[in-house]
């Protein structure tokens, strides 16, 4: 295929991405925020966000949504970003290149988005860590797209200070690329050591099309660059793009809810992110009461890519149980970054700096937040209530549904409950697929590895 065609059917692409993330996003975070409803143009769809809306009456359904929405409160001062000892430099990025002058990803030249948007995502580390991280992906012949790196190895996280004189925590990375089987045989033609004897032989092919096998990811554990054991996990910039924004799965989406440093970058993948979590935020506030504090927001978005998670549960006992707990402890500050911003922008949010946070829990304000959760979810809590007789007498008037969604007392548990159901089966596949994605000697490694992490919690 041409470098014309390739280019077109790119830009197409970008450009339908670029429609569907409009509908969903409420503010541009690199500007002044703004409230939802003046954000959006009215419209019929599920996504709705403004609290008028012109549908017929009932005597039973009486819609609710007639009367003028509730003022938007005013936010608090905008609060201190994380302290940094990185400064970004317009350069872009290339592996050769010393340590000080290489680029943070957000200022390489994108074309599609403006430099600043989703500057919320720009999470910075210490010099030495992003030196690492990038000579890592550096090293990688095949083109990756996008690359980010998470996790225990590239943030802190409590209860790894009692380790630090033993093996330091693996540094986990997923990357998204275009084409995987290509990417697979260029890889494995330089690193054929990462993959199992059985995946060598099968080829780039054959491992591409058992990537694609839900949640989209094939991982190599325990792989060693320049002399740092990674884990990376790989997969397609659409395969990311729709959980990103449809949270099909919840298993890359999931892990884009919590802090993760961006080492290449994509203008599609930073603005379906930035969807992502704006999504995350509205979900969480659903799930949580009029006030609350700083730490019971981050924990419940950090918990929603765990819920339903088998290791978590027990069911597979091979992750921490507080984990959550121990991620928040240490990040608060790089939540703060990632959330604050965005949430200036939604109706009814009070958010100042070091106090409670409050939220207005009318159903006139709550059905906006409702209806721009991610269409996965959306279809889900839609179904549950669609099949309860009191709530299908008024089916035929979208407003005055949603009104009574938003208005009844265990929404929170059925949220919860339909969140549980999308990470359930993605994270059990996926656990079942790494026996064959990374052979069975480091499938037992990382097992026990991880079983440790959960009876030592």
């Amino acid at each position: 295929m041409s470098q014309n065609v390739l280019r077109h059917s790119r830009a197409h692409v970008f450009r339908r991405t670029t429609r569907q993330s409009r509908r969903l996003l409420s503010t541009d975070p690199s500007q002044q925020p703004a409230p939802e409803h003046t954000l959006a143009a009215p419209s019929k769809q599920a996504h709705h966000d403004s609290p008028h809306s012109s549908h017929p009456q009932s005597p039973t359904c009486r819609n609710p949504l007639s009367s003028p929405s509730l003022s938007r409160l005013s936010p608090g001062p905008r609060p201190l970003p994380a302290s940094s000892t990185s400064k970004p430099s317009p350069i872009r990025y290339n592996p050769n290149t010393p340590t000080s002058d290489f680029d943070h990803s957000f200022n390489t030249v994108l074309s599609h988005l403006p430099r600043q948007f989703g500057a919320n995502q720009r999470l910075t580390v210490p010099d030495e860590t992003r030196k690492v991280l990038e000579d890592v992906v550096g090293t990688f012949e095949a083109p990756i797209r996008y690359a980010f790196a998470y996790g225990s190895g590239v943030f802190k996280q409590s209860g790894y200070e009692k380790s630090a004189s033993k093996e330091p925590p693996m540094l986990d990375f997923i990357f998204a690329v275009s084409h995987p089987d290509h990417w697979h045989s260029i890889n494995m033609h330089q690193n054929p050591s990462h993959y199992p004897l059985l995946a060598r032989l099968a080829g780039g092919s054959l491992v591409s099309r058992f990537q694609n096998i839900s949640p989209g990811l094939w991982f190599n554990p325990y792989a060693s660059v320049n002399g740092v054991t990674i884990k990376y996990g790989v997969t397609t910039v659409e395969s990311l793009t729709s959980d990103l924004l449809t949270w099909r799965t919840l298993y890359s989406a999931g892990r884009m809810h919590k802090p993760v440093r961006i080492i290449k970058d994509d203008p599609r993948i930073r603005l379906t992110q930035q969807v992502n979590l704006a999504s995350a935020l509205r979900a969480s506030l659903l799930m949580l009461p009029e006030e609350f504090t700083e730490k019971q927001l981050f924990e419940k978005i950090a918990g929603i890519s765990y819920t339903g998670d088998p290791r978590m549960s027990g069911a597979v006992p091979m992750e921490n149980r507080n984990k959550v707990a121990n991620i928040v402890e240490k990040q608060s500050d790089l939540f703060r970054e990632l959330y604050w911003k965005l949430a200036s922008g939604i109706q009814g949010v009070h958010w100042q700096q070091g106090s409670s946070i409050v939220q207005d829990n009318d159903p006139k304000v709550r059905v906006l937040r409702l209806r721009r959760l991610p269409a996965t979810l959306l279809k889900a809590i839609e179904r549950h209530y669609a099949s309860q007789p009191s709530y299908a007498s008024c089916s035929s008037d979208e407003g005055v549904f949603w009104h009574k969604v938003a208005s009844d007392d265990s929404l929170t548990t059925v949220i919860e409950t339909e969140i549980k159901q999308i990470v359930r089966g993605p994270a059990t596949v996926q656990s079942a697929k790494s026996v064959m994605t990374a052979g069975f000697g480091k499938s037992l490694r990382y097992g026990l590895a991880k079983a440790r992490k959960w009876w030592g919690s």
